[in-house]
């Protein structure tokens, strides 16, 4: 298991937040934010506790004002992990909510992106998110991935990775390792014909750049510099 077991310290919901609005969109309820006019657009996915954290969606707020229209989908249809969920809860939830099943949902909104004129998409994933994105890279339908705190990936999963792809992760992550996010990075040394980065920021555990208290100076130093790394690799290519 890689998914549920991350999310120990939920955040603040609250599904009224944002500049953006909830809407529909490829048959999922989604944060929408940004110029609707725009044809750049980034798609964001959560970590288990689902699109409503305002830490999310001030990230996503904050993406937009870049010219990007930005869509964080409810990928689990209301059915995210809470603090208070029982263990065979979590246990069976990534059965039920499975990076694959991610992606193709994903695709469908790409697709539905495109045909309103949005012909630049990035994505970038946390937790569950980076796993689902990870399984988006290897379809040509994006410009550009960031993956944050994943959980964990599979060789093959790195192998195909088909975009430019950045993988941020903790040195203190015990749900994605260190050692893994560098064996990571050597696959991806190898492949020529992908664009990638790889960082390892040091101190913090997993959930450090979607789940952190405000107060905390040392976290949001942390958070913030791997949203302007998230920034810099999407800018960079999906334009």
């Amino acid at each position: 298991m890689s998914g549920p077991e991350c999310c120990t310290n939920p955040p603040v919901m609250n599904s009224s937040f944002g500049n953006g609005s909830v809407e529909e969109i490829g048959g999922l309820k989604s944060y929408i934010t940004g110029d609707r006019s725009s044809n750049r657009g980034i798609l964001l996915g959560s970590d288990a506790f689902g699109y409503e954290g305002v830490m999310l969606r001030k990230l996503a707020d904050k993406i937009s004002s870049l010219g990007y229209l930005v869509v964080v989908p409810d990928f689990f249809f209301g059915d995210c992990i809470y603090s208070t969920s029982p263990p065979e809860v979590r246990t069976n939830w990534l059965i039920n909510h499975s990076p694959e099943k991610g992606c193709e949902n994903a695709r469908k909104i790409i697709g539905e992106l495109k045909r309103k004129g949005v012909y630049a998409v990035g994505a970038a994933g946390f937790c569950w998110g980076g796993m689902m994105v990870a399984k988006l890279a290897k379809y040509n339908e994006i410009k550009a991935a960031v993956i944050l705190h994943p959980g964990r990936l599979t060789d093959n999963d790195v192998n195909e990775v088909k975009v430019p792809v950045a993988i941020l992760g903790g040195e203190l992550d015990q749900l994605c390792p260190q050692e893994e996010i560098k064996h990571y990075g050597k696959i991806l040394s190898k492949n020529q014909e992908v664009e990638s980065y790889v960082k390892i920021f040091p101190g913090v555990g997993h959930g450090w750049a979607s789940r952190y208290s405000e107060d905390d100076e040392s976290a949001v130093r942390s958070a913030e510099e791997a949203h302007a790394d998230m920034l810099n690799w999407l800018t960079k290519y999906v334009r």
